[in-house]
């Protein structure tokens, strides 16, 4: 049951949230003052139970006051998500944003916005708590979360809806603790394909105060319906040249500290911010038409990358618009690119639509064998998954 506390002195604010998180079949407890205590230990020695899951402070509260404690409760508790009812004049999400304040809520907000609100904020506080729960975490804590790169020699592969959907399965499996970023920076569409439009693009996200502090840098992405946080293309394809390999590297390693799973949905070939993204990713996820020059393309790309030393340890491989009307069969491209295929996408009616629907395969819960498909490599992602040994065989088929 999700728990809920509310400080303010608002007895009408308090009625508006009791009706609003009646629905999420959570308890709200109601501190009804115009000050906050010297110690967060002071609302939450009088819980009885489990801590609570989200703190809103709400309106009549001092601000500056209200911004302190959110900053001790988030340094002592973590794993509880604070949330601010208050207008955003701008300045006051950035420094909202510095001191752990989750979200922030306008007073006047009405019941579904607030219910809105406060649920994002719980599921957010339920990854905090796996994230912080001991023996759970794949990798150690001081390595981060997992970049994953999504990559394609080839363009028109299908490389940007296996990425968007692999994020949304992920985002189904850990909610609030997955991001992806659209580094196809001169024609990326996530945020065509996600049904976004993004007040901020990853332009803005890697200059200024936001290289600098992980919680500016948050105040940048977008909050995608299916609790996903997304971090669109630039909106002009000149920007590109603004946006170097090492900003790409050091943005990747502000997301790896923050999130459980990174994934990049990168730009067709071996370009410089392709490179950079390789040099941090812990996974690459290689996705292959069943055509001749796209298989090529895949073989001579392992081959460069090989030399480079730029292959990443874990290595999964999609083939997409799995046809065999096409004349090859998965194992003429296994014995190609010399690697096993991992997950095989067949040829879907499904696929188009849904682009163009603006609403990915796994969010709707479709059950077209492609969706079957991008499940099986969502689940390839999860902790303790362990691959299944396939033999390939060697022998060069395409030429």
């Amino acid at each position: 049951m999700s728990r809920f506390i509310l400080i303010s002195p608002s007895v009408d604010y308090e009625r508006k949230v009791r009706s609003s998180v009646a629905p999420l079949s959570g308890s709200l407890q109601y501190f009804q003052a115009a000050y906050l205590p010297d110690s967060p230990d002071d609302i939450l020695r009088q819980q009885a139970g489990e801590p609570p899951e989200v703190l809103i402070l709400g309106p009549g509260l001092p601000q500056e006051d209200a911004l302190k404690f959110a900053a001790v409760m988030d340094l002592q508790y973590p794993e509880i998500s604070i949330v601010l009812a208050a207008d955003d004049d701008g300045e006051l999400a950035l420094n909202a944003m510095r001191s752990g304040i989750r979200d922030l809520i306008p007073p006047t907000a009405d019941m579904d916005q607030v219910r809105a609100l406060v649920e994002r904020a719980s599921l957010a506080a339920a990854g905090r708590r796996r994230g912080l729960a001991p023996n759970t975490a794949e990798r150690p804590a001081a390595e981060g979360g997992r970049v994953i790169a999504v990559m394609s020699p080839k363009g028109g592969v299908g490389k940007t809806t296996v990425a968007s959907n692999l994020a949304i399965g992920l985002g189904l499996v850990s909610p609030m603790s997955v991001v992806i970023v659209d580094l196809d920076l001169q024609f990326g569409d996530i945020a065509s394909g996600l049904m976004l439009d993004p007040e901020f693009t990853i332009t803005e996200a890697v200059v200024g105060a936001a290289s600098q502090d992980a919680m500016v840098l948050k105040t940048y992405l977008s909050l995608h319906p299916s609790n996903i946080y997304v971090l669109c293309a630039p909106r002009n394809p000149i920007d590109m040249d603004r946006i170097s390999g090492e900003n790409i590297s050091h943005l990747l390693r502000q997301l790896r500290a923050e999130f459980q799973y990174v994934v990049v949905d990168t730009a067709p070939g071996l370009g410089e911010h392709v490179l950079a993204t390789l040099e941090q990713a812990t996974d690459a996820v290689w996705v292959c038409g069943m055509d001749v020059p796209s298989i090529r393309g895949l073989r001579t790309g392992f081959q460069i990358l090989s030399e480079l030393d730029l292959l990443p340890d874990n290595r999964h491989v999609v083939l997409n618009m799995a046809d065999r009307r096409t004349g090859l069969t998965v194992q003429d491209v296994e014995a190609t690119i010399g690697a096993p295929v991992d997950v095989v996408l067949p040829k879907s009616r499904a696929v188009p639509f849904s682009t163009n629907k603006g609403v990915p395969l796994l969010q709707d819960g479709s059950r077209d064998g492609a969706a079957k498909g991008l499940r099986k490599l969502v689940e390839r992602f999860k902790p303790n998954w362990e691959a299944p040994r396939k033999k390939v065989h060697r022998r060069a088929v395409v030429q």
